[in-house]
């Protein structure tokens, strides 16, 4: 784990935010670091990985569209809150929900673009969505999930109420699309 993976962690554990997490395959080593930090059961609820397209559809309660998509990671942040809500029996508290929905590089080549999708609900149910495009065939899939489990982190980190610089290693033609209730769509 990188130094700047460690310190926003230990941040991230530091605040009293609660989480529970589901993402659907890619972005599972922020699930890891997540845990390989002492401290991991300050904040994490859960952690799961809905893989199977009927294990995604079932968590969120319905088919979306798409499952590397924004509905389907909107659909998975919505039902983790609802998860966290349960784990405290409604308990006054930040709770957050976080989903991610990606298709990245594997051992066959893909039609579509390689993409991460990142929704956290927090509070009065408001919904902050990340979207991102990650050039296709510029990195190993290996490079493709530390991108998309660094963008997981930081999304975890903002609902937390951290700010951070963390480098998620894009490259020139790719941002990260965050929109959000307080400020509309950005980049």
């Amino acid at each position: 784990m990188d130094d700047d993976v460690r310190a926003l962690v230990e941040a991230i554990h530091a605040t009293p935010a609660l989480a529970t997490l589901a993402v659907t395959g890619a972005g599972s080593q922020a699930l890891a670091w997540l845990f390989g930090v002492g401290g991991a059961s300050r904040t994490v609820l859960e952690a799961t990985i809905p893989y199977a397209a009927e294990a995604t559809t079932e968590y969120i309660g319905s088919e979306p569209p798409e499952f590397a998509s924004l509905e389907a990671a909107e659909g998975l942040a919505r039902s983790a809150r609802k998860r966290s809500l349960h784990l405290v029996g409604g308990a006054p508290t930040a709770l957050i929900g976080l989903g991610c929905a990606a298709a990245i590089a594997t051992d066959r080549t893909k039609r579509g673009d390689h993409r991460a999708f990142v929704g956290v609900e927090t509070g009065s149910n408001e919904l902050t969505t990340y979207s991102l495009t990650l050039k296709k065939g510029a990195r190993s899939r290996d490079q493709e999930e530390a991108v998309v489990s660094r963008l997981i982190l930081k999304a975890l980190a903002a609902a937390s109420g951290i700010e951070t610089a963390l480098d998620l290693t894009l490259k020139p033609d790719e941002q990260v699309v965050v929109d959000s209730p307080q400020a509309g769509s950005r980049r």
